[in-house]
């Protein structure tokens, strides 16, 4: 215990006349020696000439202090507060980078339906083979989507080049087909001039991208997982091993539509060709590590798929017209083949890019080790 204060040692030698004691002093029950009575002393009054005051509480005991020293209880909540909030913080700005990255992928494809109900409205005239159409006019969406891809961020990550070299090979022999003859046009005002100007934009856009991956950001081109094919032949060339047997199987399975055996090959080898152009891009995001795939090149294949879908959807009830001279339906059932194979390799790939355009989050696929399906 202290020695200051009223009650200490040093308080009692400063006055000892404050308890009573000595001549002249007041003096317990009443007495009158000195003349003087007892008086009872208030809180806070001392005994004589001092008096007690309650001692002040240390600084930054439980929160209560002067100055700047805050420690203790109060500090420690308010720190808390202060982390809760940054978390909210937090998670407040990521759902909002979700949400637009949501809002751009809707406003993409809004977009291209939107264009899509406008030609539907003003060029079908509601026949059913507006689908050729519609299935080019997604071709060439997706095509437009890579560009923008590829030119915006300066990268061609992702890209697998032997896919675009196959896509450039199916709209430069569609286009050989139908500048020259219109046996595979679409009958309403759409085959007129529109189809043909939709290839030749797929193919003004397929050469573009072709180009960027090649040329500008050859430096982020992925080489190392792009290498479908690549067995005895140059690097770069493994395509070959689709194009050169497809192009036998056109030239001896093929309709007569144009009555024209180069025109007849040249379209047949790009129905043929286009089913399985999408396999090295999807061996490429097999070879993936982390298997994420880039919205936007996402994107691209998605609507690549979306518009062989459309045309699977025409040729299931036109199948019969693709017969060869002879008669045979055989040209017919080996373009339904194609194109379902081409589907069935892209089952797992829509359900993943469905989930990521649902969560707004990147596309993750499952890698493996071969081929097999995504």
């Amino acid at each position: 215990m202290s020695s200051q204060g009223p009650y200490g040692r040093q308080g009692y030698q400063a006055n000892p006349q404050g308890y009573g004691g000595g001549a002249g002093g007041g003096a317990y029950g009443g007495g009158t020696q000195g003349g003087s009575s007892y008086t009872a002393p208030t809180y806070g009054q001392g005994y004589g000439a001092s008096s007690y005051s309650t001692p002040a509480p240390q600084a930054g005991t439980y929160g209560v202090g002067g100055g700047d020293d805050m420690s203790g209880y109060g500090q420690s909540a308010g720190d808390y507060q202060n982390d809760k909030s940054s978390t909210d913080k937090s998670k407040g700005g990521k759902k909002s980078i979700a949400l637009q990255a949501l809002n751009q992928n809707v406003l993409i494809w809004a977009g291209f339906f939107s264009a899509s109900l406008l030609i539907y409205s003003l060029l079908s005239g509601g026949d059913f083979s507006f689908l050729m159409t519609y299935g080019a006019m997604a071709r060439m969406f997706g095509f437009g989507i890579l560009n923008v891809k590829t030119f915006k961020s300066q990268r061609a990550t992702g890209v697998s080049i032997k896919s675009l070299q196959l896509y450039a090979l199916v709209f430069f022999f569609r286009l050989t087909s139908i500048f020259r003859h219109e046996g595979y046009l679409p009958y309403d005002k759409s085959g007129d001039w529109l189809y043909h100007f939709i290839e030749l934009m797929s193919l003004i856009f397929t050469s573009a991208a072709l180009y960027g991956c090649m040329v500008p950001f050859k430096g982020t081109y992925q080489h190392d997982l792009d290498r479908f094919g690549e067995f005895n032949v140059p690097p770069g060339f493994g395509a070959a091993y689709l194009a050169g047997p497809i192009l036998v199987v056109a030239i001896f399975i093929h309709p007569n539509l144009n009555a024209d055996f180069l025109s007849d090959v040249a379209w047949t080898y790009a129905m043929y060709l286009e089913s399985t152009a999408l396999i090295p891009q999807l061996y490429m995001f097999q070879k993936q590590a982390s298997g994420v795939v880039e919205l936007l090149t996402a994107h691209f294949v998605a609507a690549l798929g979306f518009g062989r879908l459309m045309e699977f959807l025409f040729w299931i009830y036109s199948y019969h017209e693709l017969a060869s001279s002879t008669g045979s339906r055989l040209p017919g059932y080996l373009a339904l083949f194609s194109q379902f194979v081409q589907l069935v390799l892209m089952v797992d790939f829509f359900w993943y890019y469905y989930k990521a355009v649902r969560s707004a989050t990147p596309l993750v696929l499952p890698t493996h080790g071969g081929l097999g399906i995504v």
